[in-house]
């Protein structure tokens, strides 16, 4: 499923305009992105959390010439589902 399925799904379900679902869908992924780039957890009970992990510097190689080089420290976004979404989709 994309963002734009999301959003036929959601005024399907709720009889709402296409454009108005469309802001709405928008409305939650910027809050969530915006949260993120905070540093806050995200946690929605039965679904899963998001957080960013942090990721230190580390010697790595190209894998085309072999050539040592340095990797910066970086942030990655991280998502851990939760119980019931595991055990739902593991029937």
């Amino acid at each position: 499923m994309n963002k734009s399925e999301l959003i036929d799904i959601l005024a399907q379900e709720l009889k709402m305009p296409m454009r108005e679902t469309n802001s709405i869908i928008k409305t939650i992924v910027s809050a969530m992105t915006e949260a993120l780039v905070r540093g806050e957890n995200i946690e929605i009970r039965g679904f899963g959390s998001f957080m960013v992990k942090e990721y230190g510097a580390y010697c790595g190689r190209n894998p085309k010439t072999g050539e040592k080089i340095e990797v910066p420290p970086k942030k990655l976004p991280f998502f851990k589902v939760g119980k019931e979404l595991k055990e739902r989709v593991n029937l």
